[in-house]
């Protein structure tokens, strides 16, 4: 991993905003009218969809993907101005916010730009048009970086951007050479040296299978030497299966504990139940209860957590990246109150510092931190079981989730419909 990553970043909270949805204006006006509300939350760093100009040609949909990128040095005008962004990042910045920007450089818009200043820096098929190795983005060809100049031309515009923003979530990373990560991390570290790095890793299965057509992928392990966070996409598909079979909880229990053994030390996963490439988290649990008690489980695991916009709302419907599709915002399903509260419960140490271990009771989960003589323990009753088996001595605790109290009677507990949290000391232990 970097190694000067910061593990406060294992308690921060992400809310990702695609502008387009986010609010009626659609613009970075309509953000700035919020930031009250999502400082409120908590929010530690707001992630912004990309901010640039889209291409025309092959477009998908009528408005295009905000991953085809025409113009890397200029802001999509349906969201405003330059000044406009550097207004929303200092109002921002106003109140405590960082504020991370989506960086698309795997590949362009087929009419971007480059494309016209400088053809020769792209993939192009034995017909000699713009190409892209993934079939399915039809709209978007691939930068190659076998060519030097396209590296050079990357790391200016990343350092220019870098001197606004406070973090990249890079698409598509491991599809781009690990060194011109690891060279673009030590020129913006000459910037800020908090600058924080995410980038989107990818499933195991889509690894292999550009390596079966003799492309460069890099997987989480290595991509760590260069970014402080990857995603949770080693992993996911476990969480799907779950949730479409609840027999499979423990596959997916046992793929997170395996994470502590597969990484550095100190690795950080972004801990993201839903995203805009993703179903929505509320459309997949069986009921609300479900959903809190997924949602909940969200931020008690090793790393950041992350909101998509509208997740607050329990929204269902995963908004289109290609179209306008708002988000609809429902007050009375919005479920503020809890999430404030549980990224107060993620500033505790014991996120950042203590050793983590989960295992599966039967449907109901126990997840545990501990560190000298503290420990941590969330239970997440998943699959509606009656009860839990803890190492704790038998007594009344305190569920710092909701206040109410704990009994721990011959080493069980009676479980019900809201997470538990129980912090105590190692000595109470048996």
């Amino acid at each position: 991993m970097a190694k000067n990553t910061n593990l406060d970043i294992r308690q921060m909270t992400f809310y990702q905003v695609f502008p387009r949805q986010f609010s009626n204006k659609q613009n970075f006006e309509g953000i700035i009218d919020d930031l009250d509300r999502i400082k409120g939350l908590g929010i530690d760093v707001l992630y912004l969809l990309p901010i640039h100009p889209l291409g025309i040609k092959s477009r998908k949909g009528v408005k295009g993907s905000p991953y085809s990128i025409y113009d890397y040095y200029a802001i999509n005008p349906e969201y405003g101005t330059l000044d406009d962004f550097k207004k929303l990042v200092s109002l921002a910045h106003d109140k405590g916010l960082k504020v991370m920007m989506d960086i698309v450089i795997n590949h362009t818009s087929r009419d971007s730009v480059l494309t016209k200043e400088h053809p020769e820096w792209f993939y192009h098929n034995e017909k000699g048009e713009f190409a892209n190795r993934i079939g399915d983005w039809s709209d978007i060809t691939d930068l190659d970086y076998t060519n030097k100049e396209v590296w050079s031309y990357m790391s200016d515009m990343l350092y220019y951007w870098a001197q606004l923003v406070d973090g990249f979530r890079c698409d598509v990373a491991p599809l781009i050479p690990l060194d011109f990560w690891i060279e673009a991390r030590q020129r913006i570290e000459t910037l800020d040296k908090s600058f924080i790095w995410l980038t989107e890793s990818v499933h195991p299965g889509f690894i292999k299978y550009l390596r079966s057509l003799d492309y460069d992928c890099f997987t989480d392990s290595e991509m760590y030497q260069a970014f402080d966070i990857c995603y949770d996409y080693d992993i996911f598909d476990y969480m799907y299966h779950y949730l479409d079979d609840p027999s499979l909880l423990n596959e997916w229990i046992e793929a997170i504990q395996r994470q502590e053994t597969m990484y550095p030390r100190n690795y950080i996963k972004l801990r993201s139940f839903e995203n805009h490439d993703q179903k929505r988290l509320r459309f997949r649990t069986r009921d609300e209860a479900h959903f809190i008690q997924m949602l909940t489980f969200q931020f008690f695991l090793k790393g950041p957590s992350f909101i998509y916009n509208g997740m607050e709302h329990q929204a269902t419907h995963e908004p289109s990246l290609f179209d306008d599709d708002l988000i609809v915002w429902d007050e009375n399903k919005s479920v503020e109150p809890l999430i404030r509260r549980l990224i107060t419960l993620k500033k505790d140490t014991l996120f950042r510092d203590g050793h983590f271990n989960i295992e599966n009771q039967n449907g109901a989960v126990l997840v545990t931190y501990e560190k000298d003589n503290d420990v941590l323990l969330g239970i997440f009753n998943l699959e509606q079981q009656s009860s839990i088996i803890l190492n704790l001595k038998d007594g009344l605790y305190t569920n710092i989730f909701n206040q109410k109290s704990i009994e721990v009677k011959q080493g069980k507990v009676i479980l019900d419909q809201e997470p538990m949290m129980i912090r105590t000391k190692k000595a109470n232990k048996q």
